[in-house]
């Protein structure tokens, strides 16, 4: 969830201020150093030594300085640091007029520094305010429908049909009252009868959507199939048309197309930064924007954030000590896991060979610091945008949208391992559909497929986005559900089987109910993650074996080795 704005504005405002205490300490760092250079004292090697650690104490000022409003900071720091990047660059001693030009600039960042001591209160606050990304409002997923008929047992059925779902119905049985709670409160979708006794539908919905900006989402219900009913229902802008009895698979198909929330999944960025208040600030800028964030500031760890964290981007500083940024890209670009990951480079380095040389190294962007919030989270969302959507093409299955076979057991180690590392519970539960072979072959494959999509939609809904949820392969599903112990897990999936069980799929005028049976193990204690793995195995084969329709959580005799 997105933090609020004044939430961000304030956590900003704080890191800001943090800035501004450390500044001194900072200039005075470089100064010690320059004043080592320059007092000609120094060997060859330790001038050398001195020059590139100027040059990347001036180069980080430039980035954090105008990053966090200090402008005539950061303009003062780049003058010194492409000054001494020149020196390095063409590997000679520094003259005497060369150490007399950088005590210059030295001299120049301590009075842009103390420019920033001596304003007024109101000036400092205005010049060196932090620019403010624009922060999203979150009103929350909707789920309340409207069901508008007459006939009270079928209108209760459907209602009890959607909870299954999730789906909140308040129902009315005619237009007056219909009418009057729409002036009241809007639903997130409406599900319309065409014939009331109190006029008709399709008329009704005409009026109401009548100057409104946005129409509300309707579906029609008829006992009529006809052309000519379902002709005024698309007149009347109906987004669907069901005839009763009702198809509750076409039903929730259609709502969720109507009330999903278009906002993708928080995309997860690796925040790659040896400057802790920088990269504070470029994750607070972020998550104002609703993404997920971790950082960084060793570049030697990063190995366990890329398997704990799964990053979808990396955002990656070019200068860094012990490792830096081109060295760190080609690290990463070398493991075939992490070679599509989009590696964007944010640096306050302006040469341009320098900033090809890092998109050849593996980099797919190059930002240049300080830069503008909106920037940051345009680039940086449009880059994750594209590596999600292709990601998707090979990890999800087609018909369900949930992770495929491959990826669900790769998903499994990770959260394995990390419940390991962190002493925390998981539950892994193996779902299958009960006699599924005979749901194919009476009512065939295309039926079929719609009571595989119910249950994935069902598994969806009730479990969280941090669980784990995929399609093993034909009727059966995985499920990992995160920091869940054997009681929770095994009462949140009977919830989902009971609910799964008192859904009627239709066919053909035909109506049937389909169950599943569930095995699950906890971990730890139930050994690896292949044990673990193996025991909600047969805890499913004795789930089926003595009835089917139930939950079996394992116990110490499904162990490998028991």
């Amino acid at each position: 969830m997105a933090n609020s704005s004044s939430d961000v504005m304030a956590k900003l405002q704080a890191l800001r201020d943090s800035f501004a205490a450390q500044l001194p300490d900072k200039i005075q760092e470089i100064e010690a150093v320059g004043e080592t250079l320059c007092g000609g004292k120094c060997s060859e090697t330790e001038e050398d030594e001195a020059l590139k650690l100027i040059h990347y104490l001036s180069h980080k000022l430039t980035g954090s300085g105008a990053t966090f409003g200090f402008g005539a900071v950061s303009d003062a720091a780049r003058t010194l640091e492409t000054f001494v990047n020149g020196m390095l660059d063409h590997a000679t001693r520094p003259t005497t007029a060369q150490r007399a030009q950088i005590r210059g600039y030295l001299e120049g960042l301590q009075q842009a520094a103390g420019k920033h001591d001596h304003k007024d209160g109101a000036n400092a606050g205005q010049e060196s305010a932090i620019p403010m990304p624009r922060v999203p409002e979150n009103n929350g997923e909707h789920r309340l429908i409207y069901l508008v008929d007459d006939d009270p047992l079928l209108a209760q059925d459907l209602a009890l049909q959607l909870g299954n779902f999730n789906y909140t119905t308040r129902i009315f049985h005619s237009l007056a009252e219909f009418r009057k709670a729409v002036r009241q409160a809007m639903p997130a979708a409406l599900i319309m009868d065409m014939g009331l006794p109190d006029g008709n539908g399709a008329n009704a919905i005409m009026e109401i959507q009548e100057g409104r900006a946005a129409p509300l989402p309707v579906v029609f219900l008829s006992g009529r199939g006809d052309m000519e009913a379902r002709l005024a229902g698309v007149r009347a802008g109906g987004a669907g048309y069901f005839t009763k009895p009702v198809d509750i698979g076409a039903m929730v198909d259609a709502l969720d197309a109507l009330t999903a929330q278009k906002a993708p999944a928080p995309y997860r960025i690796l925040i790659v930064d040896d400057t802790p208040s920088l990269a504070r600030y470029f994750a607070l800028t972020l998550r104002g924007a609703g993404m997920i964030t971790e950082v960084v500031t060793d570049p030697m760890d990063i190995m366990r954030a890329l398997v704990e964290f799964a990053p979808e981007l990396i955002l990656l500083d070019m200068y860094m000590p012990g490792c830096n940024g081109l060295e760190l890209a080609m690290v990463i670009r070398q493991q075939e896991a992490y070679v599509g990951i989009p590696i964007v480079f944010l640096s306050a380095e302006t040469d341009l060979n320098k900033q090809l040389e890092a998109m050849r190294q593996g980099g797919d962007d190059f930002l240049v610091k300080p830069i503008q919030p909106d920037h940051l989270i345009s680039a940086v969302a449009n880059r994750a945008r594209r590596y999600h959507i292709l990601r998707s093409f090979m990890t999800r299955d087609s018909l369900t949208g949930l992770y495929n076979h491959t990826t669900t057991k790769e998903l499994l180690n990770n959260a394995a391992g990390l419940a390991q590392r962190r002493n925390t519970p998981l539950a892994f539960a193996m779902i299958d559909i009960d006699h599924f072979k005979s749901v194919n072959d009476t009512y065939g494959h295309a039926t079929g497929d719609r009571v595989i999509k119910s249950l994935s939609r069902l598994l969806q809904q009730r479990l969280r986005k941090t669980d784990i949820i995929g399609r093993y392969g034909g009727e059966e599903f995985a499920v990992a559900l995160i920091d869940a112990d054997a009681t929770r897990a095994a009462s949140i999936m009977n919830e989902i089987r009971v609910s799964f069980e008192q859904i009627r799929h239709r066919v053909d005028g035909r109506e049937f109910n389909v169950t599943f049976s569930c095995g699950m193990a906890v971990f730890p204690p139930n050994g690896n993650a292949a044990e673990f793995n193996e025991a909600a195995d047969k805890a499913l084969y004795e789930a089926k074996r003595s009835g089917r329709n139930k939950v079996v959580v394992a116990d110490s005799t499904m162990l490998s080795g028991n």
